[in-house]
């Protein structure tokens, strides 16, 4: 006890300084000087501060279809390759079918896909038609990707809105929980999450008749889409296009998306700048097809179908429609972040209002004030002057977790209120520990210095084994458990760790400090 060693000493005065540094954000404004890491006030979880609560399920099917669509591409060009001609391609949920048009050929294309299409099984119908089927691994892992995938999308898109600490965890096999504390506005939310934001390039076929493509005659290779709802004398009305079935660009080139003001028009719009390969593709495209239109897609509707006047070598587009400040906004953070492998619906959805959150917020407070106050009281009147010490320690203690979940950046929730009055009884129990093994070391007739030695150095190893059990199970909740469960595991954890340094080190400093300069001790207030 005499020979605390003074690196200690400095040890915990520089966890002070810290904590006090750390935990000064939450109750003011820190100076401009002050450093960035030790800035940032606690974040409050939706269940105190309000949001919205939002459960997403992921059409994990559509991804499968949608994989299989696009293979459509990489048989034309398999086929092309080795010039084997066919008289149609086709997709439909998780089977795609390839019909041969010469007979002799078809030896020769069984060769071909199998080949290139090792994800499938292969089989041979009547009329030289090939029917390939995904491999239920291959979907599956797909339906596992889209859901992972939506995760990173729907976070990227909700990170652009500005607000702090959203919750955004995989539940279940296809569904996504959504928790965004402080923002109230429902709609937009569930338009910016939800939206697939698929944005395609193609050309009109201006050879075709729209009026026969209308009537049932489609030329092979072209679709018939619409553009946007319109009047048209007091009727609903959507103008069709005839286009080539053909993707020439599609949103995953974009590299940036951002608000503009269309010149023309003097409105809103949005101007796209493709990646280095988007880029190439839309110089060529405007190369080869100077005077004739291509649309723009977005989300199975034409947005427009401008003229390619002259080859535009930039690689950047713009996106036009009247929109409103906010819909430009939304619709370029949408088309920045990515478009969803699959469209999302909203199951379930809860809006937690502010005051909600301030009465969570009061009462989590009262229950620790009140219970701090016990445990003061307890404390100091069972083991009077060490239960002054344990009081010391407990203060630090609430002072670290505080700073220490400033510094993390962790959230707080109303569970995390409650495993931070779980920590402050754990830190106690700690003190109590090491004053009974002191009493016991007095009672065998030992000194007061002696006693407080033996009382620390043998309630060490229950100490560290109590807390390290305890530190395992809240590491596996916050592992295992999501949104409020995570919550309570974190606060419970940065208790844990502040509990076991308070009162193995803090406590036994203050008493090293207490003694030092008495070398005989008579009785200890005990």
């Amino acid at each position: 006890m005499h020979s605390f060693p003074r690196w200690k000493n400095w040890l915990i005065l520089t966890i002070l300084v810290v904590s006090l540094m750390g935990a000064l954000p939450n109750v003011m404004t820190p100076p401009s000087w002050w450093p960035s890491a030790l800035s940032n006030p606690m974040s409050l979880g939706l269940d105190l501060k309000g949001g919205i609560h939002l459960v997403l399920d992921v059409d994990v099917d559509k991804a499968v279809a949608h994989g299989v669509e696009e293979d459509i591409d990489s048989a034309r060009q398999a086929l092309r390759k080795e010039k084997i001609r066919y008289r149609n391609l086709s997709a439909e949920g998780n089977i795609l079918t390839v019909a041969i048009k010469d007979a002799g050929d078809m030896t020769a294309a069984g060769k071909v896909l199998a080949e290139s299409f090792n994800t499938y099984t292969i089989s041979e119908s009547g009329d030289n038609t090939f029917t390939l089927t995904l491999k239920e691994a291959t979907a599956e892992e797909t339906r596992k990707f889209a859901v992972d995938q939506a995760i990173e999308v729907i976070r990227n898109r909700i990170d652009a809105l500005g607000t702090t600490e959203p919750i955004i965890v995989k539940q279940g096999e296809r569904r996504i929980l959504v928790q965004i504390p402080g923002f109230e506005d429902s709609a937009r939310a569930k338009d910016l999450i939800g939206r697939t934001a698929q944005l395609e390039f193609k050309l009109v076929d201006e050879k075709g008749s729209l009026d026969k493509a209308l009537s049932g005659q489609l030329p092979p290779g072209d679709i018939i889409m619409y553009g946007p709802e319109q009047t048209r004398n007091g009727q609903s009305y959507r103008q069709p296009y005839l286009l080539k079935k053909h993707t020439e660009l599609s949103g995953s080139e974009i590299a940036d998306a951002r608000v503009s003001i269309d010149s023309r028009f003097n409105e809103y719009a949005v101007t796209l700048k493709f990646n280095s390969k988007g880029a190439r593709k839309f110089d060529k495209l405007t190369e080869a097809h100077v005077g004739e239109r291509f649309a723009i897609i977005l989300e199975g509707t034409i947005n427009s179908a401008p003229v390619i006047r002259e080859r535009i070598a930039g690689g950047s587009a713009q996106i036009t429609g009247s929109f409103s400040p906010e819909e430009a906004h939304d619709l370029a953070i949408i088309l920045r972040a990515g478009a969803l492998p699959a469209p999302v619906k909203v199951v379930e959805e809860r809006s937690i209002g502010p005051s909600l959150g301030q009465d969570s917020i009061d009462q989590g407070m009262n229950s620790v004030i009140i219970g701090s106050i016990l445990v003061l009281i307890f404390m100091a009147v069972y083991y009077r002057m060490f239960g002054l010490v344990a009081n010391l320690a407990l203060v630090f203690n609430m002072l670290l977790i505080l700073a220490a979940m400033s510094i993390i950046g962790g959230t707080l929730t109303l569970p995390g209120i409650a495993g931070i009055v779980l920590t402050i009884g754990m830190a106690v129990d700690a003190n109590v520990l090491i004053f009974e093994r002191i009493r016991e070391e007095l009672k065998l007739g030992k000194t007061p210095l002696a006693a407080i030695d033996g009382g620390y150095d043998k309630a060490l190893s229950t100490i560290v084994d109590a807390n390290i059990t305890t530190l395992i199970a809240a590491i596996v909740l916050f592992q295992f458990g999501s949104g409020p469960v995570k919550g309570f595991a974190i606060t419970l954890s940065v208790g844990i760790l502040a509990s076991m340094f308070t009162a193995i080190t803090v406590t036994r400093a203050i008493v090293a400090l207490s003694t030092a300069k008495r070398s005989r001790i008579e009785k200890l207030s005990i």
